[in-house]
């Protein structure tokens, strides 16, 4: 469904001294500063997949799915989506994508969200049929349809980004392209997208790629992961494999009814995190440690609660901007 292949693009720009004199150096001698937003970047996402595209900002996320959508001309390299090219913009090719970018709006302002819609079912040529079972469809799945005939300025964030969602899937896209669609949205409103996103993947089985910082975005609908950083692909597999970076190790979270002393000597063999307080500790411990240090940790201290979970996506990725060799090892 897409395939890239060495794709590259590079921006360039002019350095300029301060000042008047700055100004007019620059006239008749610049000199030209070249970034890769994009370096070589080879990609391959079958029909139906769901692709976590991360990285930190500035590491060429954004401008990586402007070309696959064809907002902007690669410098070189060759994009394929759904067998077509992108940047020429070919009409069936915009039928069969959409990009939702969660700081931009695709919806007018000023008239209600469904005048909207009926403006995208003449765009993308939907017979009235198809578009009214959508419509339904969709509203009844996101619970918005009673917001319909409300001004798109007077909703809430969280119900445009689910109008937003609606007005991308009306025609049908075989390739969803999501740029930060929950940012500002709160935990239940990212909740909602996130439900919809799953039930929408299971009944049509479309391709999707989704750009997130919030990584409970990414473990709730990714199995497979690409990491980008400086322009370059550091990762490409699945997200089980992406996890295990940090090892095998879990986390597991202890917390007491009293400030403990944390200069016990019991500590002083483990990988040990107390809070200011002294009354919670985290420690790191491989599954088979489990079992051994908490029974020691329950019988030596007075424990009131603990639980554990598995390394969090957010460390890993913190790890990996710290050390990119430490993907080497994986």
């Amino acid at each position: 469904m897409i395939i890239t292949k060495d794709l590259t693009k590079k921006f360039v720009s002019y350095k300029k001294q301060e000042g008047v004199k700055g100004a007019f150096n620059a006239f008749f001698k610049r000199e030209p500063i070249e970034k890769y937003a994009v370096d070589h970047f080879d990609l391959n996402i079958e029909q139906g997949e769901i692709i976590g595209l991360l990285g930190p900002n500035g590491a060429g996320k954004t401008t990586l799915m402007k070309m696959l959508t064809g907002i902007i001309v690669p410098s070189s390299g060759q994009i394929e989506i759904a067998g077509h090219i992108p940047w020429q913009r070919e009409k069936e090719f915009r039928k069969k994508i959409a990009l939702v970018m969660g700081q931009k709006s695709q919806l007018w302002w000023d008239i209600p969200s469904l005048d909207s819609f009926k403006l995208l079912q003449r765009y993308y040529e939907i017979p009235d049929k198809r578009f009214n079972e959508k419509v339904n469809m969709m509203g009844e799945l996101l619970n918005v349809k009673d917001l319909f005939h409300v001004h798109v300025r007077k909703l809430s964030l969280g119900e445009r980004m689910k109008l937003e969602l609606m007005a991308s899937l009306l025609h049908d896209p075989q390739v969803l392209f999501l740029d930060e669609p929950t940012i500002g949205l709160d935990l239940v409103a990212q909740e909602n997208i996130r439900q919809f996103l799953k039930e929408y993947h299971a009944k049509h089985n479309i391709t999707v790629v989704l750009t997130s910082h919030y990584m409970a975005d990414v473990q709730a609908l990714c199995p497979h992961l690409v990491l980008i950083s400086g322009g370059k692909k550091s990762y490409d597999g699945p997200l089980s494999k992406f996890e295990k970076v940090l090892g095998h190790k879990k986390s597991v979270y202890f917390t007491f009814n009293q400030c403990i002393d944390k200069n016990d000597e019991f500590w002083k063999d483990q990988d040990a995190i107390f809070t200011e307080n002294c009354d919670e500790v985290e420690l790191k411990l491989d599954e088979h440690e489990i079992r051994e240090v908490s029974a020691a940790i329950l019988n030596k201290f007075p424990v009131i609660d603990f639980h554990t979970e598995k390394m969090p996506i957010e460390k890993v990725m913190k790890k990996i901007m710290e050390d990119p060799e430490i993907l080497k090892n994986v």
